[in-house]
């Protein structure tokens, strides 16, 4: 079976565990202790184990990624690093934080001056190929092996397979539905329309709502990794097939392929039509929920990641969507695409989730090495898990004995929980599948259509010699 397929089981399996168990109603404590730390229900905090690595103080360089729009990222500095900190007084973190581009930099930076940070948050491909193809991780699977995480982690997340050097370079912490599509009623109702079920329904209701004053799809556009990940993704799994990616590879079928230039010409049509306006080009990733919150549109476009942004911040207590509010919203995958071409539809894109890794530089069996597993175990264990399930930040997790019914799921997160069963199977994320040489020319390309200064099959023509120039680097 083909690693979408498992990947597709996953998360259909995962998601409808959380519907369920949030549904129930238990006794439970807040969460049930395991390996790597307890958690006291009456506060929620958790508290990680100490284990007797060495009486010398050991320094670890961390290059964190935190979005601090999010709902709970201040609250993450107390949870997860304090108390990490608290714990091991031994080990002392030297953390840098960082979001989007400017963290991609940084990685690339450090990679090519030799100087990577001790411990880094990671993708297990696309943005964080640099690391996977030039080995520059340690391969986590002995340590693994040696503390029987295997038992604790879904199968996915321990399938070296499903990482681009084809070695457990990042332990994972879950699976990722790159597409999210998400329905304002409050909008739809106020105009006497309902979800769009199509592509020509969506069509269709563009000039009611631009009528009204509204935008019909919300997606911001402007970090070119956005249209490519969170739709182009999905758009080109539904026009070449599910296991589309591997006849590239092996040359069956290039990126030419008249499927290919199809999926490309749908996300220009999408524009042409004004389903997309072309103002979504010049907006920035981190504008979309507050704009979508205040109603601008009907519909949203994200990863499963971005329910975060909309739910009750621990910290301050706010939420961009009230929980009384999110009752207007629902979450499904894009609408079927009822145009020629097209081999299915009810279809996602899903990729393995980010994770943690460690520099391939440090010694083996070093009390450096001791620490910085101590702090991935820590960093990917139940209790941090836990946490970003509760504050949105986490989907679908990779540990497997998460007591989902302890935690106050607000009206968004139980509706993102019933993901999985809107659609019947997941095709790869470009970025996932392929190398950042060659995924880079359809970043730009898909960004390059929305703007008029590139036809689909200029895009393909330049994403094929990308991908010729980058197989030449292999032999």
């Amino acid at each position: 079976m083909m690693k979408m397929r498992k990947i597709l089981a996953l998360s259909l399996a995962m998601f409808m565990l959380v519907a369920f168990m949030a549904a129930c109603e238990t006794d439970k404590d807040a969460t049930t202790p395991a390996p790597g730390g307890t958690t006291t229900p009456e506060s929620g905090a958790a508290t990680p184990d100490t284990p007797d690595i060495t009486d010398e103080i050991v320094e670890l360089r961390v290059l964190n990624y935190i979005d601090m729009s999010g709902a709970g990222a201040l609250e993450e500095i107390d949870v997860i690093w304090k108390a990490f900190e608290d714990a091991h007084p031994n080990i002392k973190i030297i953390r840098e934080d960082g979001f989007e581009d400017p963290f991609h930099n940084s990685v690339e930076a450090y990679a090519a001056a030799g100087t990577l940070p001790d411990v880094l948050y990671a993708w297990p491909s696309g943005k964080s190929s640099t690391l996977h193809t030039k080995r520059l991780l340690k391969d986590l699977a002995p340590l693994a092996a040696r503390d029987g995480l295997a038992s604790n982690y879904i199968p996915l997340a321990m399938d070296p397979a499903n990482q681009l050097g084809n070695y457990m370079a990042i332990l994972s912490q879950g699976v990722t539905a790159t597409n999210m599509f998400i329905a304002n009623m409050e909008v739809l109702n106020e105009v006497g329309l309902t979800p769009a079920k199509t592509y020509s329904e969506l069509v269709a209701q563009v000039p009611v709502l631009r009528e009204a004053g509204y935008d019909t799809i919300l997606m911001p556009n402007q970090s070119t990794w956005v249209m490519q990940s969170c739709l182009f993704s999905l758009v080109v799994g539904r026009f070449m097939g599910e296991d589309w990616h591997e006849e590239i590879l092996s040359g069956a079928k290039d990126f030419t392929h008249p499927d290919f230039v199809a999926a490309l010409d749908f996300i220009k049509k999408m524009y042409d039509d004004g389903v997309l306006p072309q103002s979504s080009l010049a907006l920035d990733y981190g504008e979309g929920p507050g704009l979508f919150a205040t109603n601008t549109a009907a519909y949203y476009i994200d990863g499963d990641w971005r329910v975060g942004a909309f739910i009750t911040d621990s910290v301050t207590g706010e939420a961009l969507i009230s929980p009384e509010r999110q009752n207007n919203f629902s979450i499904t995958v894009f609408p079927e695409i009822d145009l020629p071409g097209v081999k299915f539809n009810r279809s996602n894109s899903a990729v393995l989730g980010t994770g943690w890794g460690m520099n391939a530089n440090i010694e083996a069996g070093s009390a450096k090495e001791e620490a910085a597993w101590t702090l991935i175990k820590w960093l990917v264990g139940p209790e941090i898990q836990t946490f970003r399930l509760r504050t949105g930040g986490l989907p679908t997790p990779s540990w497997t004995s998460i007591d989902f019914a302890s935690l106050p799921l607000e009206p968004l997160q139980v509706s993102l929980a019933n993901l999985g069963s809107e659609y019947d199977r997941a095709t790869v994320v470009v970025d996932g599948a392929f190398d950042s040489i060659v995924f880079t020319p359809i970043d730009d390309g898909l960004q390059a259509l929305g703007l008029g200064i590139q036809t689909a099959q200029q895009v393909a023509e330049i994403t094929q010699a990308a991908f010729e120039a980058w197989k030449a680097t292999l032999e």
